[in-house]
């Protein structure tokens, strides 16, 4: 599948960790930045005025919040003839108004020559993903750090990559475009069932193979339902706009607002539903028996349940060798949810495909005897000293058929 390149939107980031001067509130809402030489390797020489900017708030749980302004980058010395004196200026909104000291700040500089201010939480799983994905360092300092996005670090968008930038609201372009509109041409105007979906994503990608690599095979199996969901998406989406919401006396707010909030749960609702199916593909390739969706107790429903509901009930069988999966196809905070789905099982398995999970998240995981299940592709996301930890999904069917060659 082509994937497209990182620098096919971006031209070079800069980091660092907000001081407590710089997010004191000032006396008046225009506030700067002190020049410095890794923002002139990123906005050069020039003078920039009104640069278009994006500022975007990312927090550990909290949906992102974006702010449409500008910053100015110039020379307050323009006329000396030795001497420089560089600012970046930015006029204060919401996001600027929520900046602690210790965040982390992002301003990278778009290929449209627009740019995102970023601000993170520091020790968050967004502040981790960024760093991961614009190949930064991993801890930023109070002076800024530039990152050329062209070259050695053009990064192929991969689908941690993809994930993180749809964490910041780009609409990426697809290079398949032509093919993914062909395959979901039967379906018109209308959403499939999430099986039908998955089917067909899995059926369009005839070469991959869960049988010869699992981990490789669900990714790719997710990334191409992704696609052709957006795709499908689109349509639908403009064939409601062009539409229009009006009503009798005049714009229908409500409808649009109902509309919009129905095309953001799908999402969410869908890539669930889309990562259950495919990992139930997964174990039916591998003779794995299991129960997706069987009842435990406190009408608990663990997404996948090995070997069968029938041995969970059965106190005579070992609880050994029984083993639960949760499947979320992002975290956040709900990964809690799944510690209290099987009390026969001490030692429960999460899958997830979220990249860069934070080490305060991964380390309370460990004490809580929750095992994270990531697909080997996406475990590059996480830090050094978390990768030992993780498991890939070859690790977790090993586990799968030894417990369930025990009972041969």
């Amino acid at each position: 599948m082509k994937k497209g390149s990182l620098s096919d939107y971006f031209r070079g980031i800069v980091f660092k960790r907000l001081s407590a001067v710089e997010t004191t509130p000032a006396t008046s809402n225009q506030h700067e930045f002190n020049g410095s030489a890794s923002l002139r390797l990123l906005l050069g020489d020039e003078d920039r005025k009104n640069i278009p900017t994006r500022f975007i708030w990312l927090g550990e749980e909290q949906e992102a919040i974006t702010v449409e302004g500008m910053v100015s980058w110039y020379d307050a010395r323009r006329s000396h003839p030795t001497r420089t004196e560089y600012r970046l200026y930015y006029f204060g909104n919401e996001i600027t108004g929520m900046m602690s000291a210790g965040d982390v700040f992002f301003l990278a500089l778009c290929r449209d020559g627009s740019a995102m201010a970023i601000v993170t939480p520091s020790g968050t799983t967004i502040q981790n993903q960024l760093v991961w994905l614009f190949g930064l360092e991993d801890q930023p300092e109070f002076q800024f750090t530039f990152q050329q996005v062209e070259g050695n670090n053009d990064a192929e968008l991969d689908f941690a990559a993809r994930y993180i930038l749809d964490e910041l609201g780009l609409e990426l372009e697809e290079p398949e475009a032509d093919r993914l509109d062909d395959l979901i041409e039967p379906f018109g105007l209308k959403f499939p069932t999430t099986r039908d979906f998955s089917e067909l994503a899995r059926a369009s990608l005839p070469d991959v193979s869960a049988r010869d690599d699992a981990d490789g095979a669900l990714v790719a199996w997710m990334e191409r339902e992704e696609q052709l969901f957006r795709r499908l998406e689109r349509r639908i989406v403009a064939e409601r706009i062009s539409s229009g919401f009006q009503v009798t006396d005049g714009a229908d707010v409500d409808g649009f607002l109902h509309f919009s909030l129905s095309v953001q749960n799908r999402r969410k609702s869908r890539a669930g539903s889309a990562l259950e199916n495919h990992l139930e593909a997964v174990f039916a390739d591998h003779g794995i028996a299991f129960v997706r969706g069987a009842e435990t107790e406190n009408r608990n429903k663990p997404d996948f349940l090995f070997p069968g509901q029938s041995e969970y009930r059965d106190l005579a069988f070992p609880s050994e060798r029984l083993t639960m999966l949760g499947s979320k196809s992002t975290l956040k905070d709900r990964w809690r949810q799944v510690l209290s789905e099987a009390e026969r099982i001490p030692n429960k398995h999460l899958l997830t495909l979220e990249p860069g999970i934070s080490e305060n998240q991964t380390d309370e995981m460990r004490t809580k005897h929750l095992q994270l299940v990531i697909p080997r592709s996406i475990q590059t996301s996480f830090r050094p000293a978390q990768r030992d930890w993780l498991i890939s999904v070859r690790d977790f069917l090993a586990l799968l058929k030894a417990r369930q060659a025990d009972g041969l």
